[in-house]
């Protein structure tokens, strides 16, 4: 069959998608030993964090564009009660409707509202976050809406009932093969596992849809609350589309999207898209101002911008605040060991990698997701990464302390720190443990030096990399040794720099 002969399907349900399982240690084994996974991650993600890294690399004045965009991030926070309402202000000004929303149920409610005073009934939607956050898709359906993801990653995801695994790059979990498998079910057309082809057939069938879509959802990248305008940022036309051809566009944001002035917006361009694909801009950089004027022929009839909560004041009133300056670039994922090794669906949320084993326990607490603040080795790479310099390890640390403190920690963990702990504070305990850790683990076959295989829970160290033997004799015998030969030097009864030797 032609790519132009595609049938005009409708859009396929997400409601029976099982709901994110918050286990990261079950999903990590289970993603740890998927060599399509690795394949997939080793040929996408390294090459973006070495993109990253290069495009960063020739601009002169990186480190303080970063500087100053967390300055700015976190000067907005700080005032945000007044940029939310200068940005309400002016987006009213400009003939746009502005909806505060509490949490994601009013969000949906309100999108909802919106489609059906406006007779909408076919929706196209661009790439949103915060729509995943809110399971939009799952509430427009319900509400007996069609509503069809367009971007090209996203689309992918819907008809195979799958959720994204990265922020900016949805589908990094699939190979063309698996996209050319799901495209030949659902299309019911001959395999094809050609890049250009799947996205021809994608184009064709969206275009399609355009023409015909009541409403556009999009999120939004950068709210500029001087002027009222959304800024979308997007590598796909799709996003133009869904903004401008139906008569109605509907904008969502998390209410930390807004920043002061519109000569903020360039420091965050120029990071944006050099942190998330190792651009120096994306394709499409679309900054809107409301509906369409008297006389203009492109635009919406009708502009709305959602601004939802959805626990982000209770994260603005504490310490973990910083974590909404993330402008969601998806480089501290690229950059992350842990993440490179699991992937993205191993964290059981739609906000994966360092950022998100933050955020998804602010956003839905810290028992149900008690494995990822752990789920980080504290190298400090997502903090490298990060454009607005997030400390993301440092607040991984506070949040481990926030679970000892509500108990959640299991009880080997707080048997063994508090054992660790006690033996710390008491000399002779420590040199005690000392010893015996030297004494048992000189018994362990070796090879130069080199333990291949530890016991018990530390084998999993081993099965991957070796484990140094510990020297003979600690820093304290060595220091001890070589004082006792400078007294014995003064004393004219040994030579500096001579060693005994030991059997």
């Amino acid at each position: 069959m032609p790519v132009t002969d595609l049938p005009k399907k409708t859009a396929p349900s997400r409601l029976a998608l099982p709901v994110f399982v918050p286990n990261f240690m079950a999903r990590a084994s289970l993603e740890s030993a998927n060599q399509s996974l690795h394949d997939a991650l080793d040929n996408s993600v390294t090459k973006k964090d070495y993109s990253r890294r290069t495009m960063l690399a020739e601009l002169p004045d990186a480190e303080a564009l970063r500087t100053l965009a967390g300055n700015i991030k976190r000067h907005t926070l700080d005032h945000l009660d007044y940029y939310l309402e200068l940005l309400e202000k002016n987006v009213l000004a400009h003939g746009g409707q502005v909806h505060f929303a509490a949490d994601s149920q009013q969000a949906n409610d309100l999108v909802i509202a919106i489609a059906r005073r406006t007779n909408s009934r076919l929706i196209v939607k661009s790439k949103s976050m915060v729509s995943e956050e809110m399971e939009l898709n799952n509430a427009l359906q319900a509400a007996a809406l069609e509503v069809i993801e367009t971007d090209l990653g996203e689309f992918i995801l819907q008809v195979d009932h799958g959720h994204p695994s990265h922020l900016v790059m949805p589908v990094i979990h699939m190979r063309a093969r698996q996209i050319g498998e799901v495209f030949a079910a659902y299309f019911k057309v001959p395999f094809t596992d050609d890049p250009p082809t799947l996205a021809e057939m994608a184009r064709v069938y969206l275009r399609n849809r355009f023409n015909d879509a009541d409403m556009g959802i999009s999120g939004v990248n950068f709210a500029i609350a001087e002027t009222g305008s959304v800024c979308i940022c997007t590598n796909e036309g799709n996003g133009r589309m869904c903004t401008s051809r139906p008569r109605v566009h509907v904008a969502i944001m998390g209410m930390e999207k807004v920043i002061p002035a519109m000569d903020d917006l360039p420091v965050f361009l120029k990071l944006l898209a050099r942190s998330a694909s190792g651009q120096t801009l994306t394709q499409y950089t679309n900054i809107i101002t409301g509906p369409k004027r008297p006389g203009e022929h492109d635009g919406p009839e009708e502009f709305h911008l959602i601004v939802m909560d959805n626990g982000r004041s209770r994260i603005l009133a504490g310490e973990y605040r910083d974590t909404l300056r993330c402008i969601r670039c998806g480089a501290c994922l690229n950059a992350c060991p842990i993440y490179r090794k699991v992937g993205g669906h191993a964290y059981g949320s739609i906000y994966p990698g360092p950022i998100g084993a933050l955020i998804t326990p602010l956003f839905n607490g810290l028992a149900e997701h008690k494995h990822l603040p752990h789920a980080s080795s504290l190298c400090g790479a997502c903090y490298e990464a990060c454009p607005v310099k997030i400390n993301i390890p440092e607040m991984l640390i506070l949040m481990r302390r926030d679970q000892v403190r509500a108990g959640i920690a299991t009880r080997t963990e707080r048997w063994i720190f508090g054992l660790w702990t006690w033996g710390l504070r008491h000399r002779w305990s420590y040199r005690l443990g000392q010893v015996a850790q030297r004494l048992f683990m000189r018994r362990l076959p070796a090879k130069d030096d080199w333990i291949s295989k530890l016991p018990g829970p530390a084998e999993g160290w081993t099965r991957v990399r070796d484990f140094p033997r510990p020297p003979k004799h600690d820093f304290r015998y060595l220091w001890k040794e070589h004082q006792a030969k400078k007294d014995a030097m003064r004393n004219g009864q040994g030579v500096l720099g001579e060693r005994p030797r030991h059997e």
